[in-house]
């Protein structure tokens, strides 16, 4: 693997940066519909417990990634075929954001550019960025992020000004009842986007100051979370409940709206590119994660020659995954939390760390018995 360092400011960015990048594009806990930000904030929350468990085997093995202790916990053979399924993993995400950026540019400025063109110029792009090497990638988060901020806050400035916001779209509160809040955040907000921090167990490492994991990753967690939940809130004001439900994306769609004296109109394309801000970084954390692993599984020395058959992997992959945007997107709201993300993020992680547990506290009963 590759021997970089960044600071903690830079963990932070790239954790703000990751977690929002498609997290505010679709339609985030449609199904609890005004009660969306709400499913947003209770998945956060869940999603703080579940990075106490990554770091806590984080601080087990402080200075390896998932794919080297998981063979330190499981055994080489078992461990070995567990990285092997999380570089899969990896390669899969890093395809479906792709898929989700290139549609959202085919369908709203690039009408008649085929998705292989939009994809490739993406992918080549985020290709370049891997073979520098992750120092590089925290360095170009650090200038993006103002950039991002910036538009986010005239956007929200903007909207607000429009007098598009209207306040009772957001009521009546829990109109269903709790139910469909809590199932939206166990079904989705849990584990997209703030389960998908189970990537930042391949870069820990790489934290120059590690007394400062917990407070660089949980702190960036929680602004993106606050982020979202206000983009939801937002949309659903904007909207209504039911446009919001039936927007491929709501964010484009409120932004969309914005007019000002007739003179301060059609943002939707000066705003695109907070969007694929956000998409760049996902996707390149997502691609690291999996040549980084790859490289630390099958002990490659350098792991430059990785970065562009993985890449050719995944832009291959993100135009064949869905015949159509529709698939794509019930595959990800129905298919994936179930049976990708629930046992990815949160059950094998939870079987490793009652294993690293049990198996750290016999190494300290060993010496002390001798």
């Amino acid at each position: 693997m590759e021997k970089a360092k960044i600071k903690a400011s830079q963990m932070f960015i790239l954790v703000v940066l990751f977690e929002m990048g498609s997290a505010i594009l679709v339609g985030l806990g449609v199904q609890a519909k005004q009660d969306a930000w709400m499913a947003v904030l209770l998945g956060l929350m869940g999603g703080l417990l579940l990075f106490l468990i990554y770091y806590r085997l984080f601080k087990y093995y402080p200075d390896l990634p998932l794919t080297s202790y998981l063979q330190k916990i499981t055994g080489k053979w078992i461990g070995g075929l567990l990285g092997l399924l999380y570089i899969i993993y990896f390669i899969y995400m890093a395809t479906r954001v792709l898929r989700d950026f290139g549609e959202l540019l085919t369908t709203t400025i690039y009408t008649s550019t085929p998705l292989i063109v939009i994809n490739s110029l993406m992918i080549l792009t985020i290709m370049y960025g891997i073979h520098k090497g992750f120092e590089v990638i925290a360095r170009v988060g650090e200038l993006y992020f103002g950039i991002v901020y910036f538009m986010a806050i005239a956007g929200i400035i903007l909207i607000s000004v429009s007098g598009l916001i209207h306040i009772e779209f957001l009521q009546p509160v829990f109109e269903y009842g709790w139910k469909p809040v809590v199932g939206t955040a166990l079904k989705q907000t849990i584990t997209f986007p703030f389960g998908e921090m189970v990537v930042f167990t391949m870069f820990l490492p790489f934290l120059n100051n590690h007394k400062k994991v917990k407070l660089a990753c949980m702190g960036g967690m929680i602004l993106a979370g606050i982020n979202i939940a206000i983009t939801a809130a937002i949309n659903v004001a904007t909207l209504g409940a039911e446009l919001f439900t039936r927007s491929n994306f709501p964010l484009l769609t409120t932004i969309g709206k914005i007019q000002l004296a007739n003179f301060i109109e059609r943002l939707d394309v000066l705003f695109m590119l907070y969007l694929v801000v956000g998409g760049f970084f996902k996707i390149s954390l997502y691609f690291y994660a999996a040549v980084a692993g790859t490289a630390d599984l099958f002990k490659f020395k350098n792991h430059q020659m990785l970065s562009f058959p993985i890449g050719f992997i995944i832009l291959f992959a993100s135009v064949t995954i869905a015949s159509n945007y529709a698939e794509h997107i019930k595959e990800g709201l129905d298919v994936i939390p179930v049976y990708l993300n629930w046992p990815l993020q949160i059950i094998i992680p939870c079987f490793l760390l009652v294993i690293a547990f049990l198996r750290n506290r016999k190494k300290k009963k060993t010496p002390s018995a001798s």
